[in-house]
């Protein structure tokens, strides 16, 4: 019975921390399209403000030039970690598929330690059911 409730608290900390892992990985692309976003406004305004808007113009602001590389990054590195994403996934798909199983099992296990005891009940009943009856 207790390494049953521990092996069903195991696998729900599991689960828990595979959903952390996702929705920490989901915050950071989130951020990092954000940071890529903020970036794109700043270089529309350096070049808007420059009016040159070929980066490879030779008067191309240096500082556009820099943010379209910090852009560039962001966006490679979101796409980076949409792969990892998609790997924390699964790997919660399969922590939450171990964890259904356990609890199932420990469902089936308490269903036929209630009915054994039940029977056991009934048992006790019917024996002493039939003490207090008078003989005929």
């Amino acid at each position: 019975m207790k390494s049953r409730d521990t092996l069903l608290r195991l696998k729900r900390f599991q689960v828990d921390e595979k959903r952390r892992r996702v929705s920490q990985i989901e915050m950071m692309i989130a951020e990092f399209h954000r940071m890529a976003s903020d970036l794109d406004r700043e270089i529309q305004s350096e070049e808007a403000r420059a009016g040159i808007s070929d980066p490879a113009h030779f008067a191309y602001p240096t500082y556009a030039k820099a943010a379209l590389g910090r852009r560039d990054n962001l966006i490679q590195s979101a796409d980076n970690l949409k792969g990892q994403l998609d790997e924390a996934k699964a790997a919660l798909q399969e922590a939450f598929e171990d964890m259904k199983k356990v609890e199932i099992l420990d469902d089936r296990e308490r269903a036929s330690e209630r009915a054994a005891e039940a029977a056991r009940d009934q048992a006790m009943m019917d024996s002493i059911g039939l003490r207090a009856r008078p003989s005929l």
